[in-house]
């Protein structure tokens, strides 16, 4: 009788073992990833723009994010509606470039009410082209009115303009870019153009505080371009060709064409700084 029941005890225990390995064994995987959007706006920087080659929806930095966005979630899918010499006026207002709802603003929240809650990732730069115009480059001079205008167009309209978007997009990630400073190379016009790049470094950093006040009231995050870009360091070094500049100067050198053409557009290399700072915000 006993050796019985030590028999049937021993087969309940047997089975107890067996069961959750068998329920391990049929767990359901994991399900597949959704697939999702990555939305870039702004100026021709978004645009991925070069020189004699003109704008690159999926290179410049935008190309260099979604790389760094798909490494993750591989489904995410890339829309890119930036337009080259857009400024935060013609962003909001139109008669840059063409587009279905009429700017690139109602473009953007077109897109983001059909897909806003698919949509992980929106990048911006915009405001530059609202005061780089106010530049000119032969002779060497700012417009400070124009400077003014400028900055007080890029401080009302892009808070709006973010919010916006916010508001379209509440669950995604924004991430606003803001800008080196290619008037730096002014300094290698001599004097004259040492002063111009030294007042442009503190116009950079107007333009560059609004830009992150705007981005705060959208609760979306800084891409500290500026500072990747090494904008106020001033410390002497060796720049090939030329002999020794700030450093600042050099980079601006090196990573844009502004020295080599007059261009203010990053280069290859420029483009990968700014993607890897965006990315970095991720």
């Amino acid at each position: 009788m006993n050796r019985r029941w030590s028999i049937a005890v021993a087969a309940v225990i047997a089975l107890v073992g067996v069961v959750p390995a068998t329920a391990a064994q049929a767990a359901p995987a994991a399900p597949p990833q959704a697939m999702g959007w990555y939305l870039a706006l702004g100026d021709s920087l978004a645009a991925g723009y070069q020189p004699g080659a003109g704008d690159d929806l999926t290179g410049g930095y935008v190309g260099g994010v979604l790389a760094a966005v798909k490494a993750k979630t591989p489904k995410t899918k890339l829309v890119n509606i930036a337009c080259s010499g857009e400024t935060v006026v013609t962003m909001v207002n139109g008669g840059r470039c063409t587009y279905d709802e009429g700017t690139q603003l109602a473009e953007a929240l077109h897109f983001l009410k059909a897909h806003g809650k698919f949509t992980r990732l929106v990048t911006i730069d915009i405001g530059a082209n609202d005061v780089q115009r106010c530049v000119s480059r032969a002779p060497l001079a700012i417009d400070a009115r124009c400077i003014e205008e400028g900055l007080g167009d890029v401080a009302t309209l892009l808070p709006t303009a973010l919010k916006q978007i916010r508001a379209a997009a509440p669950h995604a990630k924004i991430v606003v870019a803001n800008y080196y400073n290619p008037f730096l190379a002014a300094y290698l016009a001599g004097s004259a153009g040492q002063a111009i790049a030294e007042h442009s470094i503190d116009l950079q950093a107007q333009l560059n505080g609004i830009i992150a006040g705007a981005a705060t009231t959208a609760n979306a995050d800084v891409a500290d371009v500026a500072t990747a870009f090494k904008s106020t360091d001033s410390t002497m070094t060796s720049l090939p060709g030329v002999g020794q500049v700030p450093t600042n100067v050099a980079t601006i050198c090196m990573w844009t064409w502004m020295c080599l053409l007059g261009d203010i557009h990053a280069n290859d290399t420029g483009y990968a700084v700014m993607a890897t700072t965006v990315a970095g915000r991720l």
